[in-house]
């Protein structure tokens, strides 16, 4: 799994019963785990799947600001 500079935060939602993990930097990129670990390991994942649909569709890829991650 490759490791990315984007910015990830990770929050308990009581309403999902779940960790949710989000990547702001890209638009709707987002996961959940029953664990702090697999939400980690799932945002990882669903940032490899919103990059790999940019270049597929063309869109620009924002540059990581590298501000904060939670991990």
């Amino acid at each position: 799994m490759n490791q990315h500079r984007y910015e990830i935060i990770i929050w308990w939602s009581r309403e999902d019963e779940a960790f949710v993990a989000q990547a702001p930097e890209l638009p709707g990129c987002m996961a959940h785990g029953q664990t702090h670990a697999e939400a980690l390991a799932s945002i990882h994942t669903a940032i490899e799947l919103w990059l790999d649909t940019a270049r597929e569709l063309n869109r620009p890829i924002p540059e990581p600001q590298g501000r904060l991650v939670l991990a």
